[in-house]
């Protein structure tokens, strides 16, 4: 039950600095109109959606241990000073999950830590930061990746993948649960960017089994 409030909580935090991450660099960019609705103040309510930041992510943690940030920043992108700027702003979510990630692993390589009652929980944590980073830099609707790359495409191009992102969502999640082949290519991603930062995988399972209690 710690691991489970570890995790819980340690979620939430990044869920806020992922779209506050979002906000700031868009405050930079030229939209300044994130601070009038409340997005650079660092609330948790600011940030949230009941589908996009709750029951999607929880659904794919249940489901698989995938960390999925959700959404709820509006950003007026016409603001920015350049696509270029359109672009920070998009990457600025998942390098917020990259820094958590790396901050957690660098913190496990104290034995004190590692070997505590939070130990599992901030290993498990930090994993589902590094799936989160990876998740969302999916170069399709609605994931970051795709919000970096869609400043650079031309306008005929972006309408119809703009329109494929009604669908593509779930169409992601289909292939991810029926199609083994694109969940073994995603997670051999993410174990070896984890084993790039000396993230330990072993405490991070013991981690997911403890968070999942209820098995």
């Amino acid at each position: 039950m710690l691991t489970f409030l570890v995790v819980l909580l340690g979620w939430l935090l990044s869920l806020a600095l992922h779209e506050f991450s979002h906000a700031y660099v868009a405050y930079r960019g030229g939209d300044w109109t994130v601070k009038d609705k409340g997005y650079l103040d660092f609330d948790l309510f600011k940030y949230t959606h009941p589908v996009y930041s709750f029951l999607l992510p929880m659904i794919f943690l249940v489901m698989g241990g995938i960390g999925l940030p959700g959404g709820a920043v509006y950003i007026e992108t016409w603001r920015l000073r350049s696509r270029w700027w359109e672009t920070a702003v998009s990457l600025a979510g998942p390098l917020s999950n990259v820094a958590i990630a790396l901050l957690l692993a660098l913190v496990l390589q104290v034995d004190g830590i590692a070997n505590s009652l939070i130990g599992p929980g901030l290993a498990f944590l930090a994993l589902l930061q590094v799936t989160a980073a990876l998740f969302n830099l999916l170069p399709l609707p609605p994931f970051d990746g795709y919000g970096a790359l869609r400043p650079h495409l031309n306008v005929p191009l972006r309408l119809q993948i703009d329109n494929f992102g009604r669908y593509s969502m779930w169409i992601v999640i289909l292939l991810f649960w029926y199609v083994p082949f694109v969940s073994n290519i995603f997670w051999m991603a993410v174990y070896l960017f984890a084993g790039a930062i000396q993230l330990p995988l072993g405490l991070s399972g013991l981690g997911y089994d403890q968070f999942m209690f209820w098995r």
